[in-house]
């Protein structure tokens, strides 16, 4: 049986000016998100204010262990910045039974 989860997380990007500003510090994130770590990645929220975003990461594996490592390492990859202060993480965790 797969299992699958989603890391949301809310941003505050404190030295964003505009959009275009915004943009450019999440692209990069969600970017090397995906190919560093195999994950989907998208903004999914906040779009239109410039300094805050709302973002989520998903993955699927065969075991929930494997979803909670990569989820994991995406949480302590997204901390590890300082372009932006982390307002919350939640995890979902998806039903993925045929």
């Amino acid at each position: 049986m797969a299992a699958g989860g989603a890391l949301v997380v809310q941003l505050h990007l404190h030295q964003a000016t505009s959009l275009k500003a915004k943009r450019a510090v999440l692209r990069h994130l969600l970017d090397t998100a995906r190919q560093r770590y195999g994950v989907a990645a998208a903004e999914v929220g906040e779009h239109d204010r410039w300094q805050l975003a709302e973002l989520a990461f998903a993955a699927v594996a065969a075991k929930p262990a494997q979803v909670s490592a990569v989820l994991d390492t995406v949480e302590r990859f997204v901390w590890s910045h300082p372009d932006y202060d982390v307002i919350s993480c939640t995890r979902h965790w998806l039903d993925l039974e045929a």
